[in-house]
């Protein structure tokens, strides 16, 4: 079938635009946005996903505020023209790598909004991520992230919040590829123990921003690391792409994280890495307080992402934060919003923690336990 991106040279296969380059139904195309007050007055939320092989396109918006994080949610049946509108959420890129609007009309399940992030970086590109289980790929995409500013307004429960770019930092991400959604096909290959540790750190700086991506099996060996600094952009003209300014790699990471007991949630962190003079630098996290990517759809039990929910359906919820059981699968996916010092410099960020199964070098056991100390 051809659409209208047919008419851009832009082709990476043979066939049409909207037909995918294999059948696999975890085969994805998403957008992820967060963005937080820099003294920790609100987090924001959002993403929007299509799966051309479910024929499913959803999205989600959320913030916490006043110690409640509230959501809504929205899942239909994908359009071929890859639409980026869905229920009452619409992305539309008013500047490709640049500037993106994010807006969430008014609705009787949970927050509205109307805001833009802008750029405060190039966009990088993560490095790839894949794993191979049984001679199958179920997960093999590539990722684009940004760092950025918001602006516009978020109603929530009859109040109107402003979000000014001089004080409301954020991150942006694209990804592509194939990565599990929805109900998995089921095989003849022997079950095991689900097992992932992830680390994610993009930060703000006044002058820089930094950036870590970690995945660690159980016994804290790295199957893939990377670790920036990033320049921030020379003017509000400069490139986003091509010839831009090269982020540095920094080396030797090491971690240290105490869990918050009986969770899998940070209390405090600290970061450390080489520069590439050779100085040894360490970024200690203050913990404001956590997200739950469930907000946003990930892991959600009614709204995770890939799921199906026929031609159109709209949801939301609120939840206290300390409503949410730690044990809960859906909940153990977390952002944690973080006041961050390296050396003299101070900012503003998130880490990202995702933790299945066991992890001997922060001491996980189980696969949702929460952690003991084993004194």
């Amino acid at each position: 079938m051809l659409t209208p991106f047919d008419d851009f040279p832009i082709h990476q296969t043979p066939e049409p635009i909207a037909q995918t380059v294999s059948a696999d139904p975890n085969h994805y195309d998403r957008y992820f946005f967060d963005g937080f007050d820099q003294d920790g007055r609100f987090f924001i939320g959002g993403a929007m996903g299509h799966y051309p092989n479910r024929g499913v396109i959803d999205a989600a918006f959320s913030i916490v505020i006043d110690g409640v994080q509230h959501s809504v949610f929205a899942s239909g049946l994908m359009s071929f023209d890859r639409a980026t509108t869905v229920g009452p959420v619409t992305i539309e890129v008013l500047e490709p790598l640049r500037a993106i609007r994010f807006t969430v009309a008014a609705n009787e399940h949970g927050p509205s909004c109307d805001l833009v992030f802008r750029a405060r970086t190039a966009a990088i590109e993560e490095p790839k991520q894949r794993i191979v289980r049984n001679s199958v790929p179920i997960m093999d995409y590539t990722r684009l992230t940004q760092w950025g500013t918001w602006e516009g307004t978020v109603d929530v429960d009859g109040t109107t919040v402003d979000v000014a770019p001089e004080s409301t930092f954020g991150v942006r991400d694209r990804s592509w590829g194939v990565r599990g959604v929805g109900d998995q096909v089921a095989t003849n290959f022997p079950g095991g123990a689900p097992q992932v540790f992830w680390l994610w750190a993009p930060l703000h700086f006044e002058d820089r921003c930094t950036h870590l991506a970690m995945f660690e099996r159980a016994d804290g060996t790295r199957w893939m690391e990377s670790a920036l600094i990033v320049p921030t952009l020379a003017g509000p003209d400069a490139p986003t792409w091509g010839d831009v300014t090269e982020p540095t790699e920094v080396g030797d990471i090491t971690y240290d994280i105490d869990w918050i007991p009986g969770t899998r949630e940070m209390a405090s962190a600290r970061l450390g890495f080489r520069d590439a003079d050779g100085v040894e630098q360490a970024i200690e996290f203050e913990r404001l307080f956590t997200f739950r990517m469930r907000g946003i759809g990930y892991m959600h039990p009614h709204w995770s992402h890939g799921s199906l929910h026929g031609e159109l359906e709209v949801g939301g919820e609120s939840v206290r934060l300390e409503d949410f059981d730690p044990q809960d699968p859906s909940c153990i996916h977390i952002q944690t919003l973080c006041k961050v010092r390296m050396g003299d410099a101070e900012g503003v960020g998130i880490l990202e923690q995702l933790a299945f199964g066991e992890h001997g070098p922060t001491g996980l056991t189980g696969v949702v336990d929460g952690y003991r100390s084993a004194g």
